[in-house]
């Protein structure tokens, strides 16, 4: 039988493939144990969402679990209003968007269409600027849906042996940093 992927596993991975092993091996621990600022900014910012408390709109779903047969997805999606078609996911803050952000938008859309829900608009919201950010469907901008899909492939036969190479930038900001023998990132006091 094979496993399904956690849609959030594909901004993850984009960021640092190894992540996802130091989040499984952090995972049945205590989140204070490795969680910092950012990370808990997250998580509060997502709890309105899981408790159903957002919106009390009935054609508003709202940290709903989703999945995908075919692409062996599974996740929560944040919020999609069934009336607009409008699939939102919500970040606390968003300097930039990052093709990770894209591809969960994507891996949530997928699920949402194969569960018979009709998805015509996809957008990012930014909680701390209150601004949205329109994302392309995959039929407008079928290189990211390509990206989207050989992402999907390369997180699913992924090998902590496989070649490697780090980002200094991304491992500064890497909250595994210092478990990682992979880390490029070296602060000189």
């Amino acid at each position: 039988m094979e496993s399904y992927v956690s849609i959030a596993y594909l901004n993850d991975f984009v960021f640092c493939p190894r992540s996802i092993y130091f989040h499984h091996l952090y995972g049945k621990y205590n989140p204070n144990l490795y969680k910092q600022k950012p990370q808990w900014a997250g998580s509060y910012a997502h709890e309105a969402i899981d408790s159903g408390g957002y919106s009390t709109r009935s054609d508003v779903l709202q940290g709903v679990e989703v999945y995908s047969e075919r692409y062996k997805l599974c996740g929560k999606i944040d919020t999609f209003s069934k009336a607009k078609g409008l699939l939102r996911e919500r970040k606390k803050n968003i300097v930039r968007i990052y093709d990770g952000y894209i591809y969960q938008l994507y891996g949530q859309m997928v699920c949402l269409e194969e569960m018979g829900f009709k998805v015509r608009r996809l957008e990012l919201y930014a909680m701390d600027q209150n601004t949205v950010h329109k994302v392309p469907l995959p039929h407008d901008a079928p290189e990211r849906w390509n990206g989207f899909l050989s992402t999907l492939e390369h997180l699913k036969s992924f090998s902590l042996e496989a070649p490697f190479k780090a980002n200094p930038e991304k491992c500064k900001r890497c909250i595994y940093s210092e478990l990682c023998d992979q880390n490029a990132y070296v602060e000189f006091a």
